[in-house]
């Protein structure tokens, strides 16, 4: 049986971490954090980045995550917490 797109959002959902921004602007200077820009090359033209930042796209987001990947970053396997925005 197939799932509906509202039960895989919930399964997802039940696995990851939302904080507010407020609370990921504190992690700013955590050695143990990295904060992922998930947007677009176009908004990052536009509206710049959080220094120190990295960026991976949504859509290639999987490429870098996964270590098998020849798009792999390093960065998704030092075991950091990663804050996606």
């Amino acid at each position: 049986m197939k799932k509906s797109i509202k039960e895989m959002l919930a399964e997802a959902n039940a696995l990851i971490e939302t904080i507010p921004a407020a609370e990921a602007i504190k992690l700013l200077d955590d050695e143990n954090v990295i904060l992922v820009d998930i947007r677009d090359s176009a908004e990052l033209a536009r509206d710049g980045r959080i220094p120190g930042s990295i960026h991976a796209p949504r859509g290639s987001l999987e490429f870098y995550v996964d270590p098998e990947s020849p798009m792999h970053n390093p960065v998704f396997s030092s075991g950091k917490k990663c804050v996606f925005y």
